[in-house]
């Protein structure tokens, strides 16, 4: 095999004999400005599904968290007046109980008026 035949094999995979020179590959696909627009409107709707997943997600916590709140409104208001009530109750107790309850002396009805 001679310097010009081993050349030659090596370019036997673009052109031979009985072979066209072209190449013919299969053509590249592309999308048309129609594709484009119908899948950007897909995207953009998929977008607002997920957008409005998030905020209706947002808006339900948010609705626990104001019935939350308000439970602890209620709950500290009532804490509020059983503090109140146990005073009012205690405060009898240590009245009755005090050293200055307990140096005064009863007193009873001297007399009664007559008209």
């Amino acid at each position: 095999m001679t310097y010009s035949s081993s050349l030659a094999m090596g370019r036997s995979r673009f052109s031979g004999r009985n072979q066209n020179s072209v190449v013919f590959r299969a053509p590249v696909r592309k999308l048309g400005p129609i594709s484009n627009t119908i899948t950007l409107i897909v995207l953009a709707c998929l977008l607002g599904l997920l957008y409005l997943t998030q905020v209706t997600k947002t808006n339900t916590f948010g609705y626990q968290i104001s019935a939350l709140q308000q439970q602890q409104a209620n709950l500290q208001s009532q804490h509020q007046n059983l503090e109140v009530s146990s005073a009012r109750l205690q405060s009898l107790d240590r009245a009755q109980n005090s050293t200055a309850a307990k140096g005064l002396v009863p007193v009873s009805p001297s007399g009664t008026a007559q008209p």
